[in-house]
């Protein structure tokens, strides 16, 4: 049986899709014909990734897993955090987000900041959990042109180049949502 992915955005889709390697069939909210947005109305990420696999779960009857990821500023106590996608207002805007974000941290020195995903399993036996974090630091500027969101500002730990600098695969390698759905797939696997 295929398990929907609970998300319209095909970035990623792609990026899930590679990292699952064709060992699970994964279908989009696109797929199921879902046009609408599942309204995120938690108040931390583990919660809006359990609204929206429990929305196609409960509607759809089939096994969903859903995500929230989230930029966790340290100078900015933990946010855009769970208000990352809408950190700049309504509606989503990217650049925007970078904008406020690069102009928030200006003059700062304290960069520090993490990416965390959680994605919420719910299928006939129960809710999951699973979590990956990657820290690393805010850049002064953008830099890449590849990747989604604000990786253009975002400098893992440990490497010279921003997400947005690195291949899917480099990204993929090292990445918080990669965690995070590593542990899902083990999971998976274990429970067949």
């Amino acid at each position: 049986m295929p398990i929907c992915f609970a998300t319209h955005n095909q970035h990623k889709v792609a990026e899930i899709s590679k990292l699952l390697g064709g060992e699970v069939e994964v279908i989009s909210l696109d797929d199921l014909g879902v046009t609408r947005a599942i309204p995120e109305t938690g108040a931390t990420l583990e919660e809006n990734a359990l609204i929206k696999a429990n929305f196609v779960y409960q509607n759809y009857h089939i096994p969903c897993f859903a995500d929230d990821t989230g930029l966790e500023v340290a100078a900015l106590h933990g946010a855009p955090g769970v208000y990352s996608a809408r950190f700049a207002g309504e509606p989503a805007d990217n650049e925007k987000n970078i904008d406020k974000l690069l102009g928030l941290l200006a003059g700062e020195t304290n960069r520090q900041a993490r990416f965390r995903t959680v994605v919420a399993l719910v299928q006939k036996g129960g809710q999951h959990l699973f979590e990956g974090t990657v820290a690393g630091e805010i850049t002064t500027a953008r830099r890449g042109s590849r990747g989604f969101g604000y990786d253009p500002v975002f400098l893992p730990k440990n490497f010279d180049r921003t997400f947005a600098e690195m291949s899917m695969e480099e990204k993929n390698a090292i990445s918080h949502r990669a965690q995070a759905v590593g542990k899902l797939i083990a999971f998976l696997k274990h429970n067949k």
